[in-house]
């Protein structure tokens, strides 16, 4: 009897310690888990804000060079600031087939989807997307004039708490200075753009207002199509000395017909994006669109982490540009580049 009560002490004493070993084992394994998973998130994340699988949607009008910079840069900059499209976030990429009414039906779904916060790439884009600033923060890219577009109050507050956004506002004196200074013998200037574009009808004021102090005459021509495009460019290149199209997205969608006429033509044609020079155009003066995709993303990840748009100011690209030249369409036209651009520090050669 007595053998039985001390064989049922030392069994209680084992079984008290293999629950004790237990217990410290399983807390050991949770903090070892807990400690791997914060590790996970930190080492995937610079902010700890990308790790609630933000939504993102980003809308464009049409797809061409400029545009798909600017998208492709604000992409990669959220991946920088930790946001990872389909592990801690999604990014949904639209374009609209610069069709308007296909931007409502994009942002109609981005609205159902529960976006965090909306990416409006161009001005038609913008302004479609601020009707749904009441609910959801807009982040605007590549709107030249905000202020003209009714987008924002003035370039530093938008008096709209849930709107701001990025501007690729053109320097049309430095662009028309290089102009002429490349070809000093323009008397005439053709204007190429859509009349639909805000960006563009703005531009045309300042580019008129240039002129005119220098005598030349500006000979416009619009377009919304690809065919009426081609015509209205052949008819400018018929009657002018050179051409200048602004950050037009209608122009720079179809900009491989445009440079071509103007090659056949061997007259300059002046553009207001480095991706259309790219693309065929002569030359202008302007920012580097991958930046102007960078402080984009960087403003949606501030609004992300707590801001309110309204807070922010609307950035404007203005400072350090750069001299845009494509030397293969100055050959092609016969125009000899002066040396001083040529070998500008700030210029940079297409080839």
């Amino acid at each position: 009897m007595k053998l039985k009560r001390i064989l049922a002490v030392v069994s209680a004493c084992a079984l008290a310690a293999g629950v004790m070993a237990g217990c410290g084992k399983s807390e050991e394994s949770s903090n070892s888990g807990n400690l791997s998973s914060e590790v996970a998130t930190n080492s995937g994340n610079s902010s700890s804000e990308a790790a609630k699988n933000y939504k993102i949607g980003v809308v464009q009008i049409m797809e061409h060079m400029s545009l798909n910079t600017i998208r492709d840069a604000v992409v990669s900059q959220l991946e920088e600031l930790g946001y990872k499209d389909g592990e801690n976030c999604t990014i949904d990429l639209q374009q609209a087939n610069n069709d308007t009414s296909m931007v409502t039906q994009i942002l109609d779904k981005f609205k159902a989807d529960g976006a965090d916060v909306i990416v409006a790439i161009t001005t038609p884009c913008a302004s479609a997307a601020a009707a749904y600033s009441d609910e959801i923060p807009v982040v605007f890219s590549a709107v030249t004039d905000p202020v003209s577009a009714g987008l924002v109050k003035d370039w530093e507050n938008s008096g709209d708490e849930n709107l701001t956004g990025t501007s690729d506002k053109l320097d049309i004196t430095r662009i028309l200075d290089t102009a002429l200074e490349i070809t000093p013998d323009i008397k005439k200037l053709g204007y190429l753009y859509n009349t639909g574009e805000q960006n563009s009808v703005a531009c045309l004021k300042e580019v008129k207002t240039y002129c005119e102090g220098k005598s030349i005459e500006v000979v416009e021509a619009s377009a919304t199509t690809a065919t009426e495009l081609s015509e209205a460019a052949t008819t400018l290149f018929s009657k002018c000395d050179a051409v200048f199209s602004p950050n037009d997205n209608t122009v720079a969608g179809a900009m491989g017909t445009v440079a071509k006429i103007a090659i056949d033509a061997k007259k300059p044609m002046y553009v207001g994006a480095d991706s259309m020079v790219k693309d065929g155009g002569f030359a202008t003066v302007g920012i580097e669109y991958t930046d102007l995709g960078k402080e984009t993303a960087n403003m949606v990840d501030r609004i992300l982490k707590g801001e309110k748009a309204g807070d922010i100011a609307v950035k404007v690209f203005n400072e350090d540009l750069s001299t845009y030249v494509n030397k293969s369409t100055a050959d092609a036209i016969g125009v000899e580049i002066p040396k001083d651009i040529l070998e500008g520090e700030k210029t940079i050669i297409v080839e």
